[in-house]
């Protein structure tokens, strides 16, 4: 069977200062990343505290949480350093001239 694809942004509006954008998706708060020439997507609450992922700050394609300073690899959703201790959800991205597709969640 194969995916279905929604559309959920534009490259274009993920902002360049940041590289975060929250988005929802499938009625979840979801947070995009610019990393080079990729785009990433993860579950945007830090499963440590109540805070939003696409306000931290990205440092060597980790997120760190602005909240406790917890930082996650943007691509697996790996914890990578303490108070963290669950791992992030992430999604599969694609992108076609110059939209970002997320797969439809079930």
């Amino acid at each position: 069977m194969s995916a279905t694809w929604i559309p959920i942004a534009k490259v274009a509006d993920v902002p360049l200062e940041t590289g975060t954008l929250r988005v929802a998706h499938g009625g979840e708060a979801v947070c995009l990343y610019l990393l080079g020439g990729d785009v990433r997507a993860t579950q945007d609450k830090c499963p440590h505290g109540n805070a939003s992922l696409s306000e931290g700050y990205i440092v060597d394609e980790m997120i760190e949480c602005p909240l406790h300073q917890g930082l996650f690899d943007i691509a697996t959703g790996e914890v990578r350093s303490p108070p963290c201790t669950v791992n992030l959800a992430t999604y599969p991205v694609k992108v076609e001239d110059g939209v970002i597709y997320l797969e439809e969640t079930a």
